[in-house]
C-alpha cells in the first residue's frame, strides 16, 4: 500500500522502516527541512534515531501536499499538540477512502479530546476509518529488531485488522482490538504515571515505592478510562499494563527521565529546554487533571504530579500526601 508517515521522529522513522520491510511504498514527511536533508544525505536519522540505517527506498520530504498526494494510509506520528495544526493543513482528496493510524500518545489540552478524535474532527474523517497503534514499544528497541507486541484498535474491525496486517512482522507482533477509547487512553495516561515513577527515582525512593505507584496508577487510568467509555479489561492488556510497565521502568523513557530530573531538584523548564524529543506526559498531565475534575474521578497520583510539575510542589511533600491519605479498601474501580 502507499503509506504516508506524518512525522520523522524516532517512532515515525522506525514505523516507516517496518512498513518498508513489509514492501509498502512509504513517504515520510517532516516540517523540518534540515532534518530531511540530513537523512537524505547520510541515510540515517542522527537527530532522533542514531545508528539505524534507513533504506533508500523510503522517500523523505518536507512538502506536505506532495507527501499525501497518493496516500492510501496516513500515519500520524507528530507530537500530540501538533496534530490539529498538521491535519488542518492537509489538502485531502478521497478523504473517506483513506485509512488513518494515530500513534501520537496524548490528550489535547484545549479540548480534552483524544488524538483520534482530533483527527476525526479536524480532518472530517469517518470514525470507522481511524485506528490507533499503541503498546510497549520504544523506538530504540523496535528499530533494532527486538521482539515487541502492540495493539491496533479501531471502532471498525476491518480497519483494526487492516492496520494489524500492515505492520505485522516476525519480530513486531500486532494484536487487534475494538476498544479504541481504552487503547488510546491507556497509551496516553500511562505517561503521567511514568513521570511519577521518574520522580520516585530522582528523589531516591525505592522499588517498593515504584511498584505501589505503578499499581495504583493503573487504578487511576482504569477509573478515568471506564468513565470515558473504555472497557476495563483493556487496561490489563498491552496498551494498559504493558505500556505502563515499560514506560515507568525503561532507560529509554522520556517521561520517566523528566520525572527523574525533577525528583533531583531541577525545574520543569530546565529539563524540557535541553530535550530534543517530546515528553508527552507533561501536557497530558494537565489534560488528565482537568478531566478528573470534570468527570469527578479520584486520581490522587495525577493530582500530585500536576502540582509537582506546574505548581512547584516538592516531590517529598507530594509523596507524603499520597501516603497519609485516609485509609480505605483496595479496589480496582
Amino acid at each position: 500500500m502507499k503509506v504516508t508517515m506524518l512525522g520523522a521522529g524516532s517512532w515515525g522513522t522506525t514505523l516507516a522502516i517496518i512498513l518498508n520491510q513489509n514492501n509498502h511504498q512509504v513517504t515520510c514527511w517532516s516540517f523540518d527541512k534540515r532534518d530531511i536533508e540530513e537523512i537524505k544525505k547520510t541515510g540515517e536519522n542522527k537527530k532522533f534515531l542514531p545508528g539505524i540505517i534507513i533504506p533508500d527506498t523510503i522517500d523523505f520530504t518536507n512538502n506536505l501536499d506532495a507527501s499525501i498526494s497518493s496516500a492510501e494510509v496516513i500515519v500520524v506520528a507528530v507530537p500530540s499538540h501538533a496534530v490539529r495544526s498538521v491535519v488542518s493543513e492537509l489538502n485531502l482528496r478521497n478523504r473517506e477512502e483513506i485509512i488513518w493510524v494515530n500513534v501520537a500518545k496524548g490528550i489535547e489540552n484545549s479540548t480534552l479530546l483524544r488524538v483520534s478524535e482530533v483527527i476525526e474532527q479536524v480532518g472530517k474523517i469517518p470514525a470507522d476509518k481511524i485506528a490507533v497503534l499503541f503498546g510497549p514499544s520504544h523506538a530504540e528497541e523496535v528499530s533494532r529488531g527486538i521482539p515487541t507486541a502492540i495493539v491496533s484498535a479501531s471502532k471498525n474491525e476491518n480497519t483494526a485488522t487492516l492496520v494489524q496486517d500492515l505492520f505485522m512482522t516476525p519480530v513486531f507482533r500486532v494484536y487487534a482490538n475494538l476498544d479504541i477509547i481504552g487503547v488510546e487512553l491507556g497509551g496516553a495516561l500511562k505517561n503521567i504515571i511514568a513521570v511519577a515513577a521518574g520522580i520516585c527515582d530522582g528523589a531516591g525512593f525505592g522499588d517498593n515505592t515504584k511498584a505501589a505507584l505503578i499499581t495504583r496508577g493503573l487504578v487511576e487510568i482504569n477509573r478515568l478510562g471506564v468513565k470515558l467509555g473504555a472497557k476495563s479489561d483493556t487496561f490489563a492488556g498491552l496498551s494498559g499494563m504493558g505500556d505502563l510497565i515499560v514506560t515507568c521502568m525503561s532507560k529509554h523513557s522520556r517521561n520517566r527521565y523528566v520525572g527523574e530530573q525533577i525528583g533531583k531538584g531541577r525545574s520543569l523548564e530546565q529539563v524540557l529546554e535541553e530535550m530534543v524529543m517530546v515528553a508527552e506526559g507533561v501536557k497530558t498531565t494537565a489534560s488528565a487533571y482537568e478531566l478528573s475534575i470534570r468527570e469527578k474521578i479520584e486520581m490522587p497520583i495525577t493530582h500530585q504530579v500536576y502540582q509537582t510539575l506546574f505548581e512547584g510542589k516538592p516531590p517529598v511533600e507530594a509523596m507524603a500526601e499520597l501516603m497519609t491519605r485516609a485509609s480505605k479498601i483496595e479496589d480496582w474501580g
